[in-house]
């Protein structure tokens, strides 16, 4: 069973950081592709950073590499900094897990198979 679970949102005011954390279940963690977005209220979910398992990251050109992202397969986890915030980041902050283990990283999520409930982030101005 492969669930991925994100944390570390928060409410921040602008241009404060936040390290967001997902932690997904499943014994091939190592070979996932992992993938965060975001969605505000009434837009379309949005890419920002995805990593694969040879650690090679993609990012979104809305935030760039502004957002670094990581992970720790030890600890079957995978990071995403945010900074510095702006008030129009606020969303809700989503996993999503590729767990075909290809180097190609998708930006559309429709390529992730695996979703977590999201973790709120919202900034104040």
């Amino acid at each position: 069973q492969v669930q991925p679970v994100e944390s570390g949102g928060g409410l921040v005011q602008a241009g404060d950081s936040l390290r967001l954390s997902c932690v997904v279940s499943g014994n091939r963690f190592m070979y996932y592709t992992i993938a965060w977005f975001r969605q505000a209220p009434g837009e379309e979910r949005e890419f920002i950073a995805a990593i694969n398992w040879r650690h090679t990251a993609n990012y979104g050109g809305s935030t760039g590499g502004r957002f670094p992202i990581a992970r720790d397969n030890e600890k079957n986890t995978v990071s995403l900094q945010v900074n510095p915030l702006k008030p129009e980041e606020a969303a809700i902050y989503y996993c999503g897990v590729d767990p075909t283990g290809g180097l190609y990283i998708s930006t559309m999520s429709g390529q992730y198979d695996y979703w977590g409930q999201g973790t709120q982030v919202t900034v104040s101005s």
